[in-house]
């Protein structure tokens, strides 16, 4: 890890952890947004142009999706369900229509509608945050602590056909049919919704480490959950510190594995939100979540079926195995 890369990990550490902080002075749960550790690491950390979108756009969609979510929940008539297909419509409408890729902003408009949040707080503090975050990205290219980076015309394009998104919001419904019937939301968190799109959408290289990306975000959600659960609440660490040790260790576990994912914050900043009693079956559901999240967007939209076996082999054999996997002997013809 260079000097320029640690400096930007330690300024999202202080950003992630001011916003727990002002969530705990205040007593405001619906301050701590889990999708601002995802932007923080995909703005400032990460040296790749992970979403198509101008700094004043992104505090727009964010805010606008932010508040839809709210009003669904303040005045929505329909069942939970028809709800999520609602916020979702709407963004993928927000996403098309600008033309951008701040995949982000689902999780802006689902998770009120998931969790229930009626306070116009949220809003507010999402306005706060993404002002911030746009803001910080701007002073580190400014200071030349991140790099200008173009966009690749040959890479990173995300479909916005419109039978595309409906494709999507059926297998999303599909999907959420059954957690939502049983009250088992977190099998669903709009985090996992995050990596099911960007699987299904982008061309990004990520699409090529499915086990890799799968633990990950297992990985992420067992470190959230655990450190809420004995550091916060067993041991009664303050938020604002807990919150300092699992994304340092999260940011360790990233350069172990090489591999950030703007997602993974996400999912381990989500445990610090939901009830305590639901704290160690979170990781379980995430788990199963992923997996067939993953799992639909590998088959029905990437269609790995119709792969290469080389490029299988690359997909779903971890790397420390497939160096270990014997290459056949080339035989050489015999020239009569």
């Amino acid at each position: 890890m260079n000097r320029l890369k640690l400096i930007r990990y330690l300024l999202a550490l202080i950003i992630i952890c001011l916003m727990a902080g002002v969530s705990e002075w205040l007593g405001e749960k619906e301050i701590l947004f889990p999708e601002m550790a995802a932007l923080v690491l995909g703005l400032w950390v990460v040296d790749k142009k992970i979403w198509t979108v101008g700094r004043p756009m992104l505090v727009v969609l964010m805010t606008v999706c932010a508040v839809f979510g709210i009003l669904i929940v303040r005045y929505s008539p329909f069942p939970l369900l028809v709800n999520i297909g609602i916020s979702f419509v709407f963004t993928s409408l927000c996403l098309s229509i600008t033309r951008t890729t701040l995949i982000p902003i689902t999780s802006a408009a689902m998770l009120p509608v998931l969790m229930g949040t009626h306070s116009f707080v949220y809003p507010v503090s999402v306005f706060i945050m993404s002002i911030l975050v746009v803001f910080g990205q701007w002073l580190l290219v400014k200071n030349k602590l991140r790099q200008i980076i173009t966009l690749n015309t040959k890479k990173g394009h995300y479909v916005h056909n419109p039978k595309h998104w409906i494709k999507l919001l059926f297998w999303l419904l599909a999907i959420a049919a059954i957690p939502v019937y049983f009250g088992k939301v977190y099998f669903i968190v709009p985090p996992l919704v995050v990596m099911f799109i960007e699987f299904s959408s982008s061309s990004a290289g990520f699409r090529n480490r499915p086990i890799q990306i799968y633990f990950i975000m297992i990985i992420s959600a067992v470190l959230g959950a655990l450190f809420q659960y004995y550091l916060h609440i067993v041991l009664g660490l303050p938020l604002v510190f807990t919150v300092l040790i699992l994304f340092v260790c999260l940011f360790i576990f990233f350069e172990i594995a090489g591999k950030p994912f703007a997602p993974a914050c996400a999912i381990a900043l989500v445990p610090m939100i939901i009830p305590q009693q639901n704290l160690l079956s979170y990781p379980f559901q995430v788990a199963i979540g992923a997996g067939v999240f993953l799992f639909v967007a590998m088959i029905f939209f990437l269609k790995c079926y119709q792969w290469k076996r080389t490029h299988l082999l690359v997909c779903f054999v971890p790397q420390f195995i497939r160096y270990r996997i014997e290459r056949p002997k080339r035989t050489t013809k015999e020239i009569e």
